[in-house]
């Protein structure tokens, strides 16, 4: 063989490989963007049954094809408060399973080589699916459509590292090379390597398989490699945890140490069937015996059976492992638990849309939460006349403008994810909300101004007054709380109900006015505080406002 041949074969390995790869992202990105409402439901499900939480993992991951991803959910989850340590631990069991799914593909892929090859049935599917994204009205058939074609081109990926390992096949060197290779530990080494370069346990399966049936390598070793390639997997979870807090990176060494876990439970139980049986049986020739005249097969099915086993190994383990990775990263102080963060987004979790949204509306609700609270401070405040509460205030007004500069980013770098058209919305008006809320904050800032004049001048309200704010600031709390469940849960039936608390709001401060007016008439009240008094109702009102927008922003 010549060098062009060679080179020609490297070449179609790594385009093969490429087309692969994009394929699953596609395949991923378009699963969720399609599906994205019921997998959030699905993931944050997860009860007390472990059995239950296994079976969502695998659910979820055979449903978006990728671990990975799944993962990154599960971090999302946990870092939010919405799953422990021990239902993550679950989930992921389940998607080691579920991952599975695409050797299972691949295998009905180089089946039926006598007649039509499956290869070019399935093939064809990335040609319809080109034409339902370029032609297709709406978003969510465009979505079907990225689907279908990233599932054709799956299996132009398959046949292009298919025929390429057909021409390696003819090279003595080579098969006599990877044949020379037979330390297993070295197998699961380059298997974890390779998959942590390509970040997909996918790919490195598939390459495996069809290395397999080209007979470049033995059962055996596309064995060792697969399990390999179930530790490189964990590099995408690591990631993903790198940047966000304790408890994520709790959920990726769980992940890990899961993965190592049943690489090192294989190898054990491996040597010891080797040795009862004097090197005669293996799971290649086990396997082999399972699936005769079928090498597509045979490494498919291992990989299946061997997740299947480590996640139920592993359930009744589950909280010495969660007790384990809780003791190597234990509880830290943050070095200054008052400067501006980010709770619950980073850039990791771009790469998984669905999450990127839950977790970015858990952003928008603490953001909420800072700029009511300091609301309440400014009240509490202009009331007393005391200013204990005013490093707090300032510090809340700092994270307000932080968050409100970091999540406008934020939805940007979004702008750009494959979504449905229930999420894009979401993007949309939380570009408003987020606005909104900043601008909260602003006019808290203008009473805790007034506050600061009033002290300097010396007047004080009348107890009337006093009452008077109250019974504002319930009402306006009421509003709160109504816009809010609106605003989160997209629920037009109470986007009524959200106008008719402002319109109350509004009604009180008309009230409040004319009140004033006619307290400082009959000397009851100060008039050099009159014009601080009417500026707080004036602000409170377009607070009143700015929390009505939040409603209205899902109509």
């Amino acid at each position: 063989m010549d060098f062009n041949y060679v080179f020609s074969a490297i070449l179609t390995l790594v385009a093969g490989i490429g087309i692969f790869l994009i394929a699953c992202n596609m395949m991923s990105k378009n699963l969720e963007a399609l599906g994205s409402t019921q997998l959030k439901k699905l993931f944050a499900s997860v009860s007390g049954s472990d059995i239950m939480g296994v079976g969502i993992g695998a659910v979820g991951t055979a449903a978006i094809q990728s671990s990975g991803a799944t993962t990154v959910m599960v971090i999302g989850f946990v870092n939010a408060g919405i799953m422990s340590l021990h239902q993550a631990a679950t989930v992921i069991y389940g998607a080691n399973i579920g991952t599975t799914i695409t050797g299972q593909i691949v295998a009905l892929g180089l089946s039926g080589k006598d007649s039509v090859s499956t290869t070019v049935i399935f093939s064809a599917l990335a040609g319809v699916g080109a034409f339902m994204m370029s032609f297709a009205k709406s978003s969510s058939k465009q979505t079907i459509g990225g689907i279908i074609a990233g599932f054709g081109m799956l299996f132009v990926g398959l046949s292009m590292m298919s025929n390429s390992m057909e021409s390696f096949a003819y090279l003595d060197s080579v098969r006599n090379f990877l044949a020379s290779i037979d330390n297993i530990l070295l197998l699961v080494l380059v298997g974890t390597v390779l998959t942590a370069i390509v970040q997909s346990s996918s790919v490195m399966t598939s390459v495996a398989i069809t290395m397999v049936v080209a007979g470049l390598i033995s059962l055996t070793q596309g064995i060792y490699l697969t399990m390999g390639s179930n530790i490189g997997s964990c590099v995408v979870a690591i990631m993903a945890a790198a940047s966000s807090g304790k408890n994520a990176k709790r959920t990726a060494l769980i992940h890990l140490l899961f993965n190592v876990f049943g690489v090192v439970l294989f190898l054990a139980i491996g040597q010891i069937i080797g040795i009862a049986s004097k090197g005669e049986i293996s799971f290649g020739s086990i396997f082999h015996d399972l699936f005769p005249k079928a090498p597509q097969l045979q490494l498919a099915m291992f990989h299946s059976c061997f997740n299947i086993i480590c996640s139920f190994a592993m359930l009744p383990l589950t909280d010495r492992l969660v007790r384990l990775v809780t003791k190597l990263i234990p509880e830290q102080e943050e070095v200054d638990p008052n400067a501006p963060k980010l709770y619950y987004v980073n850039d990791h979790l771009l790469n998984t849309p669905v999450i990127a949204l839950q977790q970015l509306k858990n952003e928008i609700f603490n953001m909420s939460k800072i700029a009511m609270h300091n609301y309440h401070l400014a009240l509490e405040m202009f009331e007393s006349q005391n200013l204990k509460d005013e490093e707090l205030f300032r510090w809340n007004e700092k994270e307000l403008n932080f968050l409100n500069k970091e999540l406008q980013e934020y939805l940007a770098k979004l702008s750009g994810a494959v979504i449905n058209d229930d999420d894009a919305q979401f993007m949309a008006r939380s570009f408003h909300v987020i606005n909104d809320l900043e601008r909260i904050g602003d006019y808290s800032v203008n009473i805790v101004q007034y506050t600061l004049e009033m002290i300097d001048a010396g007047g004080r309200i009348s107890e009337a007054a006093h009452q008077e704010i109250e019974e504002l600031r319930k009402a306006i709390d009421e509003l709160y709380e109504r816009a809010l469940w609106t605003y989160t849960e997209s629920d037009m039936r109470t986007l009524g109900e959200s106008k008719v608390l402002e319109d109350r709001v509004d009604a009180i401060t008309e009230d409040m006015s004319q009140k004033h007016i006619e307290r400082a008439k009959s000397g009851k009240c100060e008039i050099s505080i009159g014009a601080y008094y009417l500026s707080l109702i004036s602000d409170s009102e377009r607070v009143a406002d700015h929390i009505y927008n939040m409603a209205k922003s899902i109509a």
